[in-house]
C-alpha cells in the first residue's frame, strides 16, 4: 500500500505542474473562498470539496491532453 503522504505529494506535484491553466484557475474560484470562509478547518465539507473538484477535472479534462 502507498503511503498517504506519499500520495498526497505525488497529486501536488501533477496539480501544480501538468494541469492546464485555465482548469486550475476554475478549481481556484471553486475552492479558495470556501476554504476562507470557515474559521475551523474541521467545519469544512472536505469530501464535499473534493468531489466538486474531481467533477470539474473530469469534465474539463475528457479526451484533453495535459499541457
Amino acid at each position: 500500500m502507498i503511503p498517504e503522504e506519499v500520495e498526497n505529494r505525488i497529486a501536488k506535484y501533477f496539480f501544480h505542474n501538468y494541469l492546464p491553466d485555465e482548469i486550475m484557475y476554475e478549481l481556484v474560484d471553486l475552492l479558495i473562498p470556501q476554504c476562507l470562509n470557515v474559521e475551523d478547518e474541521n467545519d469544512l465539507d472536505q469530501d464535499g470539496l473534493v468531489t466538486e473538484a474531481v467533477l470539474i477535472l473530469r469534465d474539463r479534462l475528457d479526451g484533453k491532453s495535459m499541457k
